[in-house]
């Protein structure tokens, strides 16, 4: 495993960069975010640090001065907590630190990553698949590669593992229901069957700093219904926390991003004929099984989740009650994903939401054609509010290309 200063792949696709211009070293440096259509929360914007400025540096737009994170090619990158609709925003670039704060530090500890934000935990991603909740699961069951706990700022845990209803439902995980693969039916999903499996493989890399940190972690899916395991996808997950700051009308957020490209292990490809559930899949606080314990706010403002299951949506909100009032986590769909918008299966009863493409149509992952998916992860104590969630959708799916001047 190694530890860098900064992720090589998907959160540098995140944002479109112009070239800069290089200026004398006693320019003073803007960079403007332009106005858009819609309001946008928690932009991740990036710019190339010109070489006269020696890091760190910071932006800053009056008294405020924002944290920013530069990587060993230069590549700077920060938060824009909130930009309404119809307004350009321009922030100054200067050397010096930020206001000391604890960013995103990703730590070891045996079988786990734990990514903490601010200093308290907010995300755990598994990797010991023995490390189970209590001594009842079959072997079958057990797994690895997947986040659990989810927690809120206030250190609320939002997600669930190993549950009884059902044991094979892990937090945030992957998995395909039904399939096709060389003539047999693996299910990566229904692990009592043993037709299938999705394994743990490796850490490749971490890394840690004052606005993002994360990981790249490798699992494996394999056929078990074959004389002998077969291999069928290779998955990389790509992890990214971000230190936010506080959104204005907003409680205190946690966010996350999830990166995923699955590629053939073989010459053949995985075909997914039309299913209701499967994919990426999202399972919620235990004390939310129930129809009437756990409730859903969808993008199109759908709160009825019997309305809601199988429809296409950009986001889906799931929530209920904790003690002291109610918590939850927002799921955002790249509108990148194949077929996004992705329909996505809402249970009637359960606390589980999966985005699903291949609900109304058969999809398949080819031999040279990965498939891949970004989705982004936010949760908080309180209950949602659709304006901030489409806001927070627009910043995630359509952030603003820097443009920097001199003066």
């Amino acid at each position: 495993m190694r530890t860098l200063a900064f992720p090589p792949r998907g959160l540098r696709a995140a944002v479109s960069l112009l070239a800069l211009p290089l200026a004398a070293a006693a320019a003073e440096y803007r960079v403007t975010v332009p106005a858009a259509d819609a309001d946008r929360a928690v932009q991740v914007v990036r710019f190339a640090l010109p070489k006269e400025l020696k890091p760190p540096v910071v932006a800053t737009q009056g008294d405020r001065r924002i944290s920013v994170q530069v990587a060993a090619d230069r590549t700077a990158v920060f938060i824009v907590d909130r930009q309404p609709a119809g307004r350009a925003l321009t922030f100054g670039i200067e050397p010096g630190p930020a206001a000391p704060a604890a960013g995103v530090q990703v730590a070891a500890v045996p079988g786990q990553l734990r990514i903490s934000v601010g200093g308290t935990e907010a995300v755990t991603y598994r990797m010991d698949k023995e490390d189970l909740p209590r001594p009842d699961i079959k072997p079958e069951y057990k797994r690895a590669g997947y986040i659990h706990p989810v927690r809120t700022a206030a250190g609320t845990v939002v997600s669930d593992d190993y549950p009884v209803q059902h044991v094979h439902h892990h937090g945030i995980w992957t998995a395909w229901v039904r399939t096709a693969f060389q003539g047999r039916a693996p299910d990566f999903w229904n692990m009592a069957q043993k037709l299938g499996t999705s394994e743990f493989v490796g850490l490749d890399w971490t890394w840690s700093g004052p606005v993002h940190g994360g990981f790249v972690a490798r699992h494996r899916m394999l056929d078990l219904s074959a004389p002998a395991p077969v291999p069928v996808l290779n998955e990389t997950w790509e992890v990214t926390a971000y230190a936010v700051p506080a959104v204005a009308g907003a409680p205190a957020l946690r966010v996350f991003d999830v990166l995923l490209t699955q590629i053939c292990a073989t010459n053949d490809p995985l075909v997914l004929p039309v299913y209701h559930y499967g994919g990426l899949g999202f399972r919620g606080r235990g004390e939310w099984f129930g129809a009437d314990k756990g409730f859903f706010l969808t993008s199109e403002g759908e709160t009825d989740r019997v309305k809601a299951n199988g429809k296409s949506m950009r986001w889906v909100h799931h929530y209920g009650a904790v003690e002291g009032g109610v918590a939850g986590v927002t799921v955002l769909g790249h509108p990148g994903n194949p077929r996004a918008p992705q329909p996505v299966r809402v249970h009637p009863r359960e606390p589980y939401v999966s985005f699903t493409p291949q609900q109304n149509e058969e999809f398949r992952i080819a031999p040279g054609q990965p498939y891949i998916a970004r989705y982004r992860f936010v949760a908080f104590d309180g209950p949602p509010d659709r304006a901030l969630l489409d806001a927070l959708w627009q910043g995630f799916a359509a952030p603003g290309s820097l443009t920097m001047e001199t003066k």
